[in-house]
């Protein structure tokens, strides 16, 4: 197993809705839009990509609730029904899983490979860091 195999672990706020996660991973961005701005309550959202085979829920799939945005073709929250968490979710489209960073309990190997929508950023933000910074999806996305 290397590195990028590595299995993560991570769940929501109460602990009711564990799971784990294997990579490598295909994506790692922070994300500046202003739906991820709303959806997570911070300067961006930093989400994980990878395939549907590589999340195992542990528990809890019956405490997620999901919410589509109506006016967006993919944009979609998952969260805890008890605490209100984001947890890992899957694109309408079933091809890929979306894990929001912030609820895995181990930190993974990789780092985010940019930051995207940066046109959108807050005024406000934090981002002091050596990141890319792309107005779009960069030519890797």
């Amino acid at each position: 197993m290397t590195a990028t195999d590595k299995t993560l672990r991570g769940g929501c706020l109460c602990g009711s809705v564990p799971y784990e996660v294997r990579g490598p991973f295909s994506k790692f961005a922070h994300c500046h839009c202003a739906r991820c701005r709303k959806a997570t309550g911070a300067a961006h959202a930093s989400n994980i990509y990878l395939k549907p085979e590589q999340l195992t829920w542990i528990n809890g799939q019956e405490m997620i609730s999901r919410f589509n945005l109506p006016s967006a073709v993919s944009f979609a929250r998952w969260f805890c029904s008890n605490c209100g968490s984001p947890v890992p979710r899957l694109s309408r489209s079933g091809r890929t899983v979306v894990v929001p960073a912030g609820s895995l309990d181990d930190h993974p190997k990789e780092k985010p490979k940019g930051r995207i929508f940066c046109e959108s950023e807050a005024p406000w933000v934090c981002a002091g860091d050596n990141v890319p910074r792309y107005v779009e999806y960069p030519e890797w996305w």
